[in-house]
């Protein structure tokens, strides 16, 4: 794999030099020669714009032959001038083929990234609904399970089997998401495109959700909730990457984090819903538990609204280009673009990137699988995207997501106060998701991750210890108070941190050679662990009790703290060649450097002391190397 680009401090053209600035630290020095390369000898320099250094006028020339070679014949002047924009984006001014009317257009997408055009908008609103069924397919059970346990035979509450029971009814959906539903994608998507898997994994939805609701028996439960899993793996993935196909690039990463935003949303709902049809009776003495079969059932009403109006919208143009549909990928692009000019440089730029990509990608699917641990950089991002993955839910969160109204039962609330708390917890969950929409290209990922993971473990300690207030109390209101507070505030903290932070880590992190399939490993390894966190919530708690449950989560918080801390590096605002560089550094290394943020945190925030950072590593545009270069290595040192 390719590892140009940042160097470490040094600013001259010379073997360059790590060095430690702690106070008391070594120095550590590593040379690594430079070496002449052509940018087409870098796999990331080719990726990252491979129209870079072609003249204007072979440029030209290129595009209007594409022009003809795909039937666009009709809009060749549009398409040669959108490759040269596509070019160099920031310095379309000085090129004397655009006329004031399409500058004027460019200049509009950047100074009003949010003027869009109506197709553009519709296509959010439907992925927006998209992450909301996802959310209300997984909180709906969180009222529904008040209830079932009881018709079905089940006591959770003093049979140690039943606890397992009620935790593989409740996972169901996760199993097969993590075993089947991820890994469903690729072919889905391939087949019958991004529009066609939003659809069919709807429907599945849809109807899984009615089926939950006329069920019988706990195993016929289960049943129905595999089901669903199949509607919601493939979902999470699709919805994500139409969003991020269509949108310009101007608000792209914005669009791609409204689908966790929407997701809590979506949460959210779904605790209004089991609030809402709390009071149902059960007027038709033939259907007993009614309420909570329509708690499971409302989950499908927007499932419903996505399948009605998803093949309104137009396809993925590089979807329909990768399928050879350039015409039908222009028509999609001029929907969702503001001119001619926009539709046709994006669509140049889709065409080159594709063939580069084409170009690199060697071997099987199956040896580029093994490659994501074969391969030194390739096997660091991977750990890192597991550990982000995986945190996401061994903080603990959809133990509350899911088990909430549970929780709060067992503090002493009534039924209707336990749905209502756990509304609370739903609209604590979406309210604070907005802060990391606007602070994760602020603050970075790393940051936000390692600030968020301590205040998450106290949140749980706080909620585990306030069980032992008044126990003999059943309604004890200093232990409701607290309970209910310090499940607020992990929300509080969870939501701008590692809730959009891991999807956007692992979407970023893996070359693109590997991105489709690392993306699929890194869902599956996150659906794997949300299906062994549900499974074993309500047996943890028998064996545990809340104050030990609680405490299970909080100590894993503080690992992850430190797992983070050594193995994770900031992503923020980094090219794919700087991304290469960032992951080249061996993993010891990165560790070491991970361990001695800790005494210059305390020198520099606590002792207020005047401590220089310690730089890692720089950016250094003018530095290449090798593809074979193993950047980083000092002599007679292998790389982790």
């Amino acid at each position: 794999m390719s590892d140009s680009a940042p160097s470490f401090n040094d600013e001259k053209k010379q073997p360059l030099e790590i060095e430690r600035h702690s106070d008391d630290s070594r120095t550590l020095k590593r040379e690594i020669s430079h070496r002449e390369v052509k940018l087409t000898e870098n796999v990331n320099a080719r990726l990252a714009n491979p129209l870079s250094g072609i003249p204007h006028d072979k440029l030209w020339a290129d595009a209007v032959v594409f022009a003809h070679e795909y039937g666009l014949s009709e809009f060749e002047t549009d398409i040669a001038k959108g490759a040269l924009v596509a070019q160099d984006p920031k310095n379309f001014e000085s090129l004397p083929q655009l006329t004031e009317e399409d500058k004027a257009d460019l200049r509009h997408e950047i100074t009003h990234k949010w003027s869009q055009t109506k197709t553009l908008y519709w296509m959010v609103v439907m992925c927006s609904m998209g992450a909301i069924v996802q959310g209300m397919d997984e909180s709906v059970i969180n009222g529904a399970q008040l209830f079932y346990p009881s018709q079905f035979g089940l006591d959770p509450d003093h049979n140690d089997k039943d606890q397992w029971i009620m935790g593989l009814v409740n996972s169901a959906p996760y199993l097969c998401c993590a075993v089947l539903g991820c890994w469903l994608t690729a072919p889905l998507n391939n087949l019958f495109g991004r529009r066609g898997t939003i659809f069919i994994t709807a429907t599945l939805s849809w109807l899984a959700c009615f089926w939950q609701g006329v069920t019988n028996s706990w195993q016929h439960l289960f049943v129905a909730r595999l089901v669903l899993g199949l509607g919601i793996g493939p979902k999470s993935a699709t919805v994500p990457v139409f969003a991020a196909e269509c949108a310009p690039a101007t608000i792209r990463g914005a669009l791609v984090m409204m689908w966790q935003i929407w997701t809590a949303f979506g949460i959210m709902l779904g605790n209004a819903a089991d609030l809402i049809l709390y009071h149902v009776p059960d007027s038709n003495p033939n259907i007993t538990g009614l309420r909570w079969r329509l708690m499971l059932g409302s989950a499908g009403l927007p499932a419903i609204i996505v399948m009605a109006q998803v093949f309104f919208i137009p396809e993925s143009p590089r979807w329909l280009m990768g399928k050879g549909k350039y015409p039908q990928a222009l028509n999609s692009l001029q929907r969702f673009r503001g001119s001619n000019l926009q539709a046709g440089r994006d669509l140049y730029y889709i065409h080159v990137a594709l063939k580069a990509e084409a170009s690199l990608v060697r071997g099987s699917a199956m040896t580029r699988f093994f490659e994501l641990f074969t391969v030194p950089r390739n096997r660091r991002a991977t750990l890192a995207s597991l550990i982000v993955m995986f945190g996401q839910q061994f903080c603990g969160i959809n133990v509350i997501a899911y088990y909430s109204s549970d929780i709060f039962a067992k503090a002493g609330f009534s039924e209707i106060s336990s749905l209502l708390a756990s509304w609370g917890f739903g609209m604590v969950n979406w309210v604070f998701a907005l802060p990391g929409f606007l602070t994760i290209d602020h603050f970075g990922r790393r940051n936000l991750l390692l600030t968020t993971f301590p205040l998450m473990a106290a949140c749980l300690l706080l909620t585990g210890f306030s069980f032992w207030i008044e126990p003999e109390v059943r309604d004890s209101k200093p232990r409701i108070a607290v309970v209910a507070v310090g499940i607020y505030l992990f929300a509080a903290a969870y939501s701008p941190g590692e809730g959009p932070v891991p999807f956007t880590y692992s979407a970023e992190v893996y070359p693109l050679t590997h991105r489709e399939l690392g993306m699929s490993l890194s869902t599956a390894v996150l659906w794997l662990f949300n299906f062994i966190l549900a499974v074993t919530w309500p047996r943890l708690l028998g064996a545990f009790k809340e104050q030990g449950a609680f405490g299970w989560y909080a100590a894993w918080c503080m690992i992850l703290f430190f797992l983070i801390l050594l193995f994770v590096p900031e992503t923020k605002s980094l090219t794919l060649e700087e991304l290469d560089q960032v992951f080249s550094v061996p993993t010891h290394k990165h560790a070491s450097y991970g361990w001695r943020q800790i005494p210059y945190f305390i020198n520099r925030y606590i002792l207020r002391r005047n401590v220089k950072p310690e730089q890692l590593y720089n950016v250094e545009d003018d530095i290449e190397v090798h593809n074979h270069e193993r950047p980083y290595t000092a002599k007679g040192e292998a790389q982790a």
